[in-house]
C-alpha cells in the first residue's frame, strides 16, 4: 500500500509528530521585476532532514530557523530520513518539493537493524526504492506523499536504488517532470525521467531513459536542467570518472536529445557531485553551485556564465562572496528566487526578521 500523508504546518526536528492537511490554491506573481529573493533547500547528514535558507543578494544565505531542520525526516519518509531535496515552482503558482527517501545511518539511529533496508549483496549500498514528495502554494503549508518505485510499477521490484529527484514544468505537456538517478539490481546508476500526477503525490508514467553516456561503463547521477535563454535545455550532470565531477549536456526539448560535451564544468581538483544552476537577480549571470564531498569538512562550491560556455571559478562558501551566516555543513542544495511578498511570508512564519528593499 501507497504511503500518504499531509503536512498542515512545516515542523521542527526536535518534535515527535507533525500536523498534516492541505491549503487550497492561490495566485502568485512571479514577473521577473516581482522577484527579490533566493531561498535555498539542503540537508544535513546529522538529521537527515529538511533545511530552508533565505538570501537577498544571491550570496549571502541565512537558515531561516538558525540552522535546524524545518521538516523532520523522521516524520515524512519510509526510512525516517531524507537526502537530496530540490526545489521548484511552477506556472499555476504552487512550489514543488522533491528528496530521496533514505537513512544511511538507519541502523545507528535505530530506525533499523540492518545495514540497509534490503539485503545488500543483493541491491547494493544505500539501496531504496522511492521518493518523497511535497507540494504548496505558500511555502509554509505542504501536501506530502511516499512514492515507492515497487509498490506503484511492475517490474520495478529489482530497483536497487532512487535517488536525487528533481522536478520542472514541461510546457508540452502541461505536468511536472521528475527526473532522477536510479539503478536495477547490480547495475549502473543512469538518469530516468515520469510525470506526476496533478496533485503532486506519486509518478503516473514508467520512467524513461533521459540521457545516454558515451562511455557505458560510467555510471551517471544526480542531474539538473535549466531552460536557458535561448530556448534550449541546459542539463548539468555528474559522471562518475576519475575525479567524479559535473558536465553538461545541451538540448531543445526537456526530455530528450541532449548533447554530450566532454568538457568538465566544475573547477574541483578532487570529487563532487549535486550541481544546481539559478541565476542572479540583478545580472545576466547564472551561478552553478555544487557539493565538494571530497575535501573535508565538505562544502559547496560555485562558478558563473553568462553564456553556458564558458565558466569561471567563484569559489567556496566562506572563502570567497558566497557565505553561510548561521549553518555549516550544507549538503545538496537547491535554490529558486521568490518575490518579496513569498519570502517576507515564509520569514515572517519561522519569526526571521529579513531586509528587503
Amino acid at each position: 500500500m501507497r504511503r500518504q500523508t499531509h503536512i498542515i504546518g512545516l515542523v521542527l526536528v526536535v518534535l515527535f509528530s507533525s500536523f498534516f492537511g492541505c491549503k487550497s490554491k492561490k495566485d502568485a506573481t512571479t514577473e521577473k521585476e516581482d522577484l527579490s529573493a533566493y531561498l535555498m533547500v539542503y540537508f544535513k547528514d546529522d538529521d537527515h532532514s529538511l533545511h530552508l535558507a533565505l538570501s537577498t543578494d544571491g550570496k549571502s544565505f541565512t537558515d531561516i530557523n538558525k540552522g535546524k531542520a524545518i521538516v523532520a525526516g523522521d516524520t515524512i519518509a519510509s526510512q525516517k530520513g531524507i537526502r537530496d531535496p530540490h526545489i521548484s515552482r511552477s506556472p499555476d503558482g504552487a512550489f514543488y518539493i522533491v528528496m530521496t527517501d533514505l537513512h544511511i545511518f538507519g541502523k545507528e539511529k535505530g530506525y533499523r537493524d540492518t545495514e540497509w533496508e534490503r539485503p545488500g549483496e543483493k541491491y547494493d549500498w544505500g539501496n531504496n526504492r522511492g521518493f518523497v514528495l511535497m507540494k504548496s502554494y505558500d511555502l509554509i503549508n505542504w501536501t506530502h506523499s511516499n512514492f515507492l518505485f515497487d509498490e506503484a510499477f511492475e517490474g520495478f521490484e529489482d530497483i536497487g536504488c532512487a535517488w536525487a529527484p528533481q522536478a520542472i514544468y514541461d510546457p508540452q505537456e502541461d505536468k511536472m517532470m521528475v527526473y532522477f538517478t536510479m539503478r536495477m539490481g547490480h547495475g549502473l546508476t543512469k538518469l530516468y525521467y515520469a510525470y506526476a500526477n496533478k496533485e503532486f503525490t506519486e509518478l503516473i508514467t514508467k520512467p524513461e531513459l533521459l540521457f545516454e553516456y558515451p562511455d557505458e561503463t560510467i555510471q551517471l547521477l544526480d542531474a539538473d536542467i535549466t531552460p536557458m535563454p535561448d530556448g534550449r535545455y541546459c542539463m548539468m550532470y555528474v559522471a562518475q570518472e576519475r575525479p567524479i565531477g559535473v558536465k553538461m549536456a545541451v538540448s531543445n526539448y526537456i526530455n530528450k536529445g541532449y548533447e554530450y560535451k566532454p568538457e568538465w564544468v566544475d573547477k574541483e581538483p578532487g570529487s563532487c557531485e549535486a550541481p544546481n544552476v539559478w541565476k542572479r537577480l540583478d545580472s545576466d549571470k547564472w551561478i552553478l553551485m555544487y557539493d565538494i564531498y571530497s575535501i573535508s569538512p565538505h562544502n559547496f562550491g560555485f562558478v558563473e556564465t553568462t553564456d553556458f560556455k564558458t565558466f569561471k571559478e567563484i569559489g567556496h562558501f566562506n572563502e570567497c562572496e558566497m557565505k553561510t551566516t548561521n549553518f555549516t555543513s550544507p549538503k545538496h542544495g537547491a535554490v529558486i528566487h521568490l518575490t518579496k511578498t513569498e519570502a517576507l511570508r515564509l520569514a515572517n512564519h519561522w519569526n526571521y526578521d529579513l531586509k528587503l528593499n
